[in-house]
């Protein structure tokens, strides 16, 4: 048990802060503790786990990057004038839109590796390029006229509570966990994940060893390419339009949130479960705060106090916090 509660201190650190904010909300809000709002927030948080699973594996390499919410906003308009041109459905869509975020994922990877440009500086200016090429060809103008495969919602279960209400589980949280489950394995149960973390940790070191550099960099970020564009997509068919700046902006909230659950802007550390524990730790703050009525322009500061104090506890050591984890027992 100790030594579960060392190796997940972060984990363990974020639940008890989900937990004790969980039960402020519930006695400070009327709806907030109930199965119905449980699962809305799980199909809310579904886009936002989708890139921050894939933000994770560029953190764990030891990059940085910032222009993915626009990239998947590219990849929205693309995948849908593609769609309009060829037709198809949920299969074609997800090729499209993965094949699109892969690029341009790439395209950042070949940046950083080939002119040795640092990660940030260089997905500060395709942040810019993306964004900018996007508003001109499309001249801010949204997508309404989707196919329906894309725009009807797919309910996965649901069930009628006894105070009249329903709740349900769609689409997006299925996709959600496949991608959570395809990352968890890429970085835990293949040598291609080991490789990473070694590259995260000790760049140098890893290069001596053998690692190819330039694989590494395109594996992450070509796999955060591939996560923004079905993220793109279910955002696509949860709003059922495409609006150009619709995530724009998105992607800071999305990497406190992988910083949060333990992801060390360094290199080198970061797990999928404490990925998932940020992005619902935050989720459930705008949440709560929103059923409490606070201005949505306070949710920034509340989220950043908040955000402060969970990494304070869970940079500090787990026995300082729970003494008697660290005794002995007494054989009574």
């Amino acid at each position: 048990m100790r030594s579960l509660i060392r190796t997940h201190a972060t984990e363990f650190s974020l639940l008890a802060v989900i937990v004790v904010i969980s039960t402020v909300l519930s006695f400070a809000t009327a709806n907030f503790f109930s199965l119905g709002n449980a699962f809305d927030l799980l199909n809310i948080s579904a886009v936002n786990i989708i890139f921050a699973v894939g933000l994770l594996v560029v953190l764990i390499a030891g990059g940085i990057d910032i222009s993915f919410a626009v990239a998947a906003s590219v990849v929205q308009y693309g995948t849908a004038i593609a769609l309009g041109w060829i037709g198809g459905g949920w299969i074609s869509g997800l090729l499209i839109a993965g094949s699109l975020g892969v690029l341009l994922g790439c395209f950042n990877a070949f940046l950083i590796h080939r002119f040795r440009i640092i990660s940030i500086v260089a997905t500060i200016s395709t942040f810019n390029i993306y964004f900018g090429l996007l508003m001109f060809f499309t001249r801010g103008v949204s997508i309404y006229d989707l196919p329906d495969w894309l725009t009807d919602r797919v309910i996965l279960f649901e069930r009628e509570m006894p105070d009249g209400t329903w709740i349900e589980i769609t689409l997006p949280v299925l996709v959600m966990i496949v991608c959570v489950i395809a990352t968890w394995t890429l970085i835990t149960r293949t040598t291609t994940g080991r490789q990473l973390y070694a590259f995260g940790d000790n760049p140098e070191g890893a290069r001596r060893f053998g690692i190819n550099i330039g694989a590494m960099q395109f594996v992450a970020f070509g796999w955060l390419g591939l996560m923004a564009g079905i993220g793109g997509l279910i955002q696509a068919h949860y709003a059922q339009e495409v609006v150009p700046n619709a995530l724009y902006g998105r992607e800071l909230d999305v990497l406190a949130a992988v910083v949060l659950g333990g992801a060390r802007l360094g290199g080198g550390k970061g797990t999928v479960l404490g990925c998932v524990l940020g992005v619902l730790l935050i989720s459930i703050t705008q949440n709560g705060l929103n059923l409490m009525g606070v201005s949505p322009f306070a949710f920034k500061m509340i989220i950043g106090a908040i955000i402060l104090i969970a990494i304070t506890l869970s940079n500090t050591r787990i026995e300082r916090l729970l003494p008697f984890v660290g005794q002995k027992g007494t054989g009574r």
